[in-house]
């Protein structure tokens, strides 16, 4: 549980970053980003490695980019269950994607004393 939660601050410190860099990112509030980052993180957890392993033929054959539609699939799912939460298309999706996983890998460094 405590993982979970960790990767949620983590998320939404990433959404939070993205908001930054995305032109297609949109929260309507606060507390709608710090949300969609514990839904982020959750969906990340549980439901990202299903898709990874359903998609391993069409991963392995594009050498891992494949991985990147999912992570975008994943922003694309929390924007949809979110009410205050909007992305703009796939590439906006991508970016934030592509955001979100760099504050995250660098968060679980900081956090393991690395």
């Amino acid at each position: 549980m405590v993982g979970i939660l960790l990767r949620g601050a983590f998320a939404a410190i990433g959404l939070w970053v993205a908001t930054f860099f995305v032109g297609g990112l949109h929260f309507d509030k606060p507390a709608t980003l710090l949300l969609a980052g514990l839904v982020l993180g959750a969906v990340n957890a549980l439901l990202r490695p299903l898709l990874v392993v359903l998609t391993l033929p069409i991963t392995l054959l594009t050498l891992g980019l494949f991985l990147f539609v999912i992570n975008a699939a994943m922003v694309a799912l929390v924007a949809w269950l979110m009410p205050g939460m909007r992305v703009d298309g796939f590439w906006s999706a991508l970016a934030t994607a592509v955001i979100v996983s760099l504050v995250g890998w660098l968060g679980a460094a900081l956090a393991r004393g690395r």
